[in-house]
């Protein structure tokens, strides 16, 4: 029998406690060691999710490397743009590295990243959990089937959801594109890995289009002050008031609000008032898109398209094969109580259901646990055929910042130029 994989916990952010809260409860294959982050609370609550009496706690991730290598796995979960320095520390100190997406802030580091882990023999999975949803692994194995023929073009579609896009993208940390991951890359990278998957070629090219159109002041409710909290005229009626978060929207609080969850109404409105997230949506520093699409040539000649929208809920999916067409998603379970409709161009249509967690297809759905789950089995094999390893994860990143490139520049992008060129200056 394998020794347990252990690991240790950088950053004890949500998606850290998230995925080593999970090993954890299989303390046959899964032991959580240590962890490190500034905030004592949460390297506390890491400790009580490890069920670990000899858990040890850091104040940084530079002293827990400093103590040498105590465990297997690296666990990174910081924020985007503290992926690359902690990833490259943890290689260098003995560790494997569970790395949480995005890879990095930009292409250069992407690919700085891949080679350190080659130079250092060290494995890199990335936390494309979507690959490991029910849901996406059912649509693999019917494509492997053979059932649809060939692809010959692929439509995904996400719906961020208006709260979500403005608690992340308008008043939160990746509202501002200097100084966070273009939300492509940070919201949608897990789509573009999915469709990178799914069609099994390399993105040949790929062009895009999107911009910020609704959230700016021109929008602003007349009256409307900077901040929710100093008495809107429309309050009452704005779905985006920010005061929203001290009930119907509270959940959110977990992630920006130190203490929340024994915060009572008073005290989380008196936070509003000096918070980012107190901000009236239409009077922010925001610059990033709301909306977003992408055209995508594959080796093979399949084409794909992508939609992200701040003005719908959820991820759907359309695959059009030479022998038949594959429709799934939140859409195709609303209108038909099932998951996914395969419907041959003979006449013959199966249904197809999928046991999803909680949280359907805008959520994980499934894909935290099965990460988890293929986790130790993942880190067992070569990295070249991990199914989200580094090289892996690095393809679909690199199509979204080449569709950046293209929204911005307005032109098709080569992706063969764009790796050379990104590899000329990392």
């Amino acid at each position: 029998m394998n020794q347990p994989l252990t690991l240790v916990g950088v950053g004890c952010g949500g998606r850290t406690l998230t995925y080593c809260g999970l090993a954890a409860r299989q303390p046959r294959r899964y032991r959580v060691i240590a962890g490190a982050d500034p905030l004592a609370h949460r390297v506390n609550k890491l400790g009580e999710l490890s069920q670990n009496p000899g858990f040890r706690a850091f104040a940084s991730d530079e002293e827990l490397f400093a103590a040498g290598r105590l465990a297997d796995v690296a666990v990174i979960g910081t924020q985007d743009a503290y992926h690359v320095e902690p990833a490259l520390r943890a290689m260098e100190t003995g560790y494997d590295v569970l790395l949480e997406k995005p890879i990095a802030p930009n292409p250069s580091d992407i690919l700085k990243l891949e080679a350190a882990a080659v130079r250092l023999g060290r494995k890199v999975m990335v936390c494309h959990v979507l690959r490991y949803s029910p849901f996406y692994e059912k649509v693999k194995e019917i494509l492997e089937s053979g059932i649809l023929g060939d692809i010959v073009s692929i439509d995904a579609r996400e719906g961020v959801g208006a709260w979500h896009q403005t608690h992340s993208y308008v008043r939160g940390h990746w509202a501002v594109s200097g100084k966070a991951t273009p939300m492509l890359i940070a919201k949608s990278c897990h789509d573009l890995d999915i469709i990178a998957w799914l069609v099994g070629r390399p993105c040949e090219a790929v062009s895009s289009f999107g911009t910020l159109q609704h959230f700016t002041a021109a929008h602003a409710p007349e009256g409307a002050p900077a901040r929710c909290t100093d008495g809107c005229p429309v309050g009452d009626t704005c779905f985006y008031n920010a005061l929203h978060y001290a009930n119907r929207q509270r959940g959110w609080l977990q992630w920006v609000m130190d203490g929340s969850d024994n915060a009572g109404e008073a005290e989380v409105a008196e936070w509003l008032k000096t918070s980012p997230w107190g901000r009236c949506v239409y009077r922010c520093d925001n610059d990033a898109v709301d909306h977003q699409v992408l055209a995508m040539r594959f080796d093979g000649g399949a084409t794909g398209t992508f939609t992200m929208t701040a003005f719908d809920s959820g991820r759907d999916m359309t695959i059009c094969g030479t022998r038949a067409t594959l429709r799934g998603g939140d859409a195709v379970k609303s209108q038909s109580g099932h998951d996914i409709i395969v419907q041959e161009h003979s006449g013959n249509t199966t249904r197809y259901g999928v046991c999803i967690e909680e949280g359907g297809y805008g959520g994980h759905g499934g894909a935290d646990n099965g990460l988890v789950n293929a986790l130790d089995r993942e880190m067992r094999k070569p990295m070249s055929e991990m199914r989200s390893g580094l090289p892996a994860s690095t393809e679909s990143h690199l199509i979204g910042y080449a569709a950046e490139e293209s929204r911005h520049s307005g032109r098709t992008v080569d992706l063969a130029g764009f790796r050379e060129k990104m590899r000329a200056t990392k």
